[in-house]
C-alpha cells in the first residue's frame, strides 16, 4: 500500500491528552485512478490488556470504572466492566500489563502469556492492543488495587465466576470489546471450566 497512498497534509486538531490529527491523502483506487480522502485520526499510543483467571475456582478478575465516552451515549450510565488494561507509554507490553494488573486489581502476576494483538477501532484510532492471560490465586494478592490517584482512577475490582461473566456478555452487562475478546479466548481455549 505504500506506493498507493500519498499523505498530502496533516493538521493537528488537538494535542491535549493525546493527539487528534486531520489527514488529507491521495488514495489509489482498484481501477488505478486516485481520489483525495480526508480522515481524522486519534493517536493515543498502544496498550495492553489482561484476563486474570483461576482455573480451580472457575473465576476471573474484572474491573468496573466510569468511562465518559460511554456515559455520553444515550441510555448508558458510563460504568463499564472491563479486563485490566493500560497504555504502554514507553514500556514493553509484558512489563506494562504486570504493573497495570497490580495497580488496578491488587494481584502481582509474574507469568503472563501473550495471546494476540488487535486494533480496537482502526477506522479512527492508531491504538493496537497486546492481549494477555494469566492465572491468579489468593497468594498473589498484594494490595487492594483500584488504580492510581494521580491518574484519577477509581476502579472497583470484581471477582466473578467464569460462567457468570460469559452470561453477562449475552445480557449486555459486559460491552467492552477487549473484555469480550479475552473471555471468548478463555472459553475457546478452555482456560477455565464452564
Amino acid at each position: 500500500m505504500k506506493d498507493k497512498i500519498t499523505i498530502k497534509k496533516t493538521e493537528i486538531l488537538s494535542d491535549d491528552y493525546y493527539t487528534l490529527k486531520k489527514v488529507t491523502y491521495h488514495y489509489q483506487k482498484p481501477d488505478g485512478s486516485y481520489e483525495t480522502q480526508v480522515r481524522e485520526v486519534y493517536d493515543r499510543g498502544h496498550g495492553a490488556a489482561i484476563l486474570l483467571y483461576n482455573r480451580h475456582k472457575a473465576s476471573v478478575i474484572l474491573t468496573r470504572q466510569f468511562r465518559l465516552p460511554t456515559f455520553i451515549n444515550p441510555y448508558e450510565d458510563g460504568m463499564l466492566i472491563e479486563s485490566c488494561a493500560g497504555m504502554l507509554d514507553d514500556e514493553n507490553p509484558e512489563n506494562c500489563i504486570r504493573r497495570e494488573a497490580q495497580e488496578e486489581t491488587g494481584y502481582q502476576v509474574e507469568k503472563v502469556t501473550k495471546v494476540f494483538e488487535a486494533y480496537t477501532s482502526p477506522g479512527v484510532l492508531t491504538e493496537k492492543l497486546h492481549f494477555f492471560v494469566a492465572e491468579y490465586n489468593k497468594d498473589m494478592k498484594v494490595g487492594e488495587g483500584g488504580g492510581l490517584d494521580e491518574e484519577q482512577e477509581h476502579i472497583e475490582v470484581i471477582e466473578l465466576k467464569f460462567n457468570e461473566a460469559l452470561k453477562m456478555i449475552y445480557r449486555g452487562d459486559i460491552k467492552d470489546a477487549k473484555t469480550i475478546l479475552l473471555l471468548q479466548y478463555a472459553k475457546i481455549h478452555e482456560l477455565v471450566s464452564v
